[in-house]
């Protein structure tokens, strides 16, 4: 029986927020793609008040990897325990908790601690563990800390909106065109020039030029999970001025009469960037609404185009 050498770090955040309201941030593990930067999806498989059971993608070292984790809720003592069902070598197990202290009103400490295995007890292996924990786990806690510490509600910064479109020909003609973003340049008048590249099978990293209906011109790069022709999942690495974070999903489903395709955002809003970009005098709900009329419009473009080309293939009998 080999047994493995166990190893913790602990990272820390002291936030001018309340230990409630950093607590609930942390706990809705839907919102962390669009709040905390290694994050890229996030699949809810169980969930009540006492834990959730979630399957989730991320960026650790540079490369997107999965894993299935459980989750405990203790909502009275400020506490979240996890710990990873299914690991990803070289990790062979790993687990944690995060703590939110009071330290005085409106003032916490928030505490990340994580305990893991190897698959070996190399110090290289060791090694890229624990970099990647000192990378990731800082880089949320002050993530975390931009959004509660903001002076404005969660739910004012952080929400998703939804749009769906029943579309001509079949739901995997849909998703075709989705998945190969490589030609949008192409075939999307609001797209001027892509790079798309597949690291690994399912997972794309696309960087394009986009147009608003303002004639603002923006640079996004976002990295892609792509799952049996039934959704892709997106999780924008370099967002528009506007965002501190951005991610979204494309669902697909053949209907009755064609395919039925959802694009829903998960935005997380920029305050302090509300006048540079809207102008003196614009408020957060401002922001809110221009976020929902550029983004669901180039979405809803987006699916325009995606039911031509499905109408297209089915006209000519492609399958």
């Amino acid at each position: 029986m080999t047994i493995r050498q166990p190893h913790t770090t602990e990272h820390t955040l002291i936030a001018d927020a309340p230990a409630r309201a950093l607590y609930g941030l942390v706990a809705d593990v839907t919102r962390w793609p669009a709040v905390f930067g290694p994050s890229v999806h996030v699949e809810l498989r169980e969930h009540d008040e006492h834990g959730e059971r979630f399957e989730i993608w991320a960026v650790v070292n540079g490369e997107v990897g999965s894993w299935v984790s459980r989750r405990a809720f203790d909502a009275d003592g400020l506490r979240i325990t996890f710990e990873q069902e299914r690991s990803r070598a070289p990790i062979a197990s790993m687990g944690g908790e995060w703590l939110f202290r009071e330290l005085s009103p409106g003032r916490t400490e928030v505490v990340l601690r994580h305990h893991f295995t190897a698959v070996d007890d190399d110090p290289g292996t060791v090694g890229w563990i624990t970099e990647a924990l000192h990378r990731n786990s800082p880089e949320e806690l002050a993530a975390l800390g931009r959004i509660a510490e903001s002076g404005h509600p969660v739910d004012d910064l952080v929400f998703s909106f939804t749009d769906t479109a029943e579309l001509p020909g079949s739901a995997a003609d849909a998703y075709d065109f989705v998945n190969r973003a490589d030609r949008w340049a192409d075939m999307l008048p609001h797209v001027s020039r892509v790079r798309l590249s597949e690291p690994s099978p399912g997972v794309q990293d696309l960087e394009m030029d986009t147009v608003t209906g303002d004639g603002s011109a923006h640079t996004t790069r976002s990295v892609r999970v792509c799952r049996s022709q039934e959704w892709i999942a997106y999780k924008q690495q370099v967002a528009p001025r506007l965002l501190l974070g951005h991610s979204g999903r494309w669902n697909f489903a053949d209907g009755p009469s064609g395919a039925r395709v959802t694009a829903t955002h998960t935005v997380a809003v920029d305050p302090a960037a509300i006048a540079e970009v809207l102008g003196a005098g614009s408020t957060l709900a401002d922001a809110r609404a221009y976020l929902r009329e550029a983004l669901g419009r180039n979405s809803l473009a987006t699916l325009t185009h995606a039911g031509e080309y499905a109408a297209a293939r089915l006209a000519v009998g492609v399958d």
